[in-house]
């Protein structure tokens, strides 16, 4: 039978949660209901499977300091740092095939959270008043489902019957079709490789997800705009993806510069932690992205600017910029556990740093390059500089099949032997 598991703050959403209870048990689902609430619930609110004080506890924390010490903030953070723990034990051990939530700011962050701790696949339901409004740090890099409430969480009434019965029929739905295949899993499929794109590194993607497929790897490209290298990050410290061409790196020069789509630090760290066989390029670093023109910081005003679109301004990184970013990439990639290869494409690394373009830059390219190989002299990057622009298909095939090479290399290296 499907398990559909409920998080919520039964201090304050009781009724609903029992509402949501009993729905589902008519849906055919067994429910495992999990307490995130900080205050005692009132009377007559359904028993918790998972009682507040144990959700406390997986957190490392005792409720009934949580509440003595008054403080909303630490005690919210210290419930949902606990959910998370709580509902990736559930999903370990096979009881949980969906996740399913309501609530307002407070709720919606401590169950948000415990669905991001879930792999991408697993069915996560989310409805919440702050749906209408900016979902990203509820969603972070995950696949969890929002839906509005429309009305507060408040008591079932003729409006939020609606919203939730959908709600969990559709968690219910979601639950059989995940248990289904759990219990009957299809055969392997093809190796996953993971690969970055940007629109001015899209021709060398392009030509290599089609290398790659003539190979018989599937392809998943992430768009590098911030959460599409998040998402990357991801997938691969959740073990699928068999191996990484990282052709377009550019987030990291928002990380460093202070550009809007920044991937955070941990961005070109997780394919190493996991060993994965990767191939990196320095796609895009020639640029940091901004929004409209006019929100360009005006401590940039006299820096070389192109307006991408309406939308996007993009800034040539400096000389400087480029060899603090070169530092990183070499940095980052030299503390791999993996085979990891640098491809160089020594003619531009965008579509708009070729020659002629308005981000040619040499000198400035040539000063990542520098310090790139400084970087990761010593240790077991292999760096491959091409006479190509990163966008030639030369340049993106053989990138492509360096990296199968090293995914073929690794699967036949017997155990206990190094990658690299």
């Amino acid at each position: 039978m499907a398990t559909v598991v409920l998080v919520g703050t039964l201090d304050t959403k009781g009724a609903e949660y029992a509402w949501l209870s009993a729905r589902l048990r008519e849906l055919g689902c067994e429910v495992v209901l999990v307490d995130a609430g900080v205050r005692r619930v009132p009377p007559g609110t359904p028993a918790a499977d998972v009682s507040g004080e144990a959700v406390a506890r997986a957190a490392g924390h005792d409720l009934e300091r949580l509440r003595a010490a008054g403080d909303r903030n630490t005690a919210v953070t210290a419930m949902a740092e606990g959910a998370e723990h709580v509902v990736r034990d559930l999903y370990e051990a096979g009881r949980l095939h969906a996740l399913l939530a309501v609530g307002g700011s407070g709720g919606s962050f401590i169950a948000a959270r415990a669905m991001r701790a879930l792999p991408v696949g697993v069915p996560k339901l989310l409805v919440s008043t702050m749906a209408g409004g900016d979902v990203g740090p509820y969603v972070g890099s995950g696949d969890v489902t929002l839906m509005h409430s429309v009305v507060d969480i408040a008591g079932i009434n003729s409006v939020s019957r609606l919203v939730l019965g959908n709600a969990a029929a559709a968690a219910a739905g979601m639950a059989a079709h995940r248990a289904r295949a759990v219990a009957e899993p299809g055969p392997r499929g093809r190796k996953v490789i993971g690969a970055t794109m940007f629109g001015v590194t899209t021709p060398a993607v392009d030509a290599a997800r089609g290398r790659l497929e003539e190979l018989g790897y599937e392809v998943l490209v992430f768009h590098a705009t911030g959460v599409g290298g998040r998402a990357l990050e991801r997938l691969a410290a959740d073990g699928q993806l068999d191996g990484v061409l990282d052709l377009t790196t550019t987030e990291l020069a928002d990380d460093l510069v202070g550009g809007v789509l920044s991937a955070g630090p941990d961005r070109l760290t997780a394919a190493g932690a996991a060993a994965l066989p990767q191939v990196v390029a320095p796609g895009a670093l020639d640029m940091v992205n901004f929004g409209p023109e006019a929100t360009v910081p005006e401590r940039f005003a006299a820096r070389r600017l192109l307006v991408h679109n309406p939308t996007v301004t993009l800034m040539r990184t400096s000389t400087e910029e480029m060899a603090a970013l070169g530092t990183a990439l070499g940095t980052k990639l030299g503390a791999a556990k993996g085979p990891v290869s640098v491809f160089w494409p020594l003619r531009g690394v965008s579509a708009v740093d070729a020659p002629d373009g308005p981000f040619e830059d040499r000198t400035a390219d040539g000063a990542c390059l520098d310090a790139l190989r400084a970087a990761v002299e010593g240790t077991a990057v292999r760096l491959h500089v091409v006479d190509a622009h990163l966008n030639d298909a030369v340049f993106a095939t053989a990138a492509a099949d360096h990296l199968h090479e090293l995914i073929v290399r690794r699967d036949h290296v017997p155990a206990g032997t190094p990658a690299v």
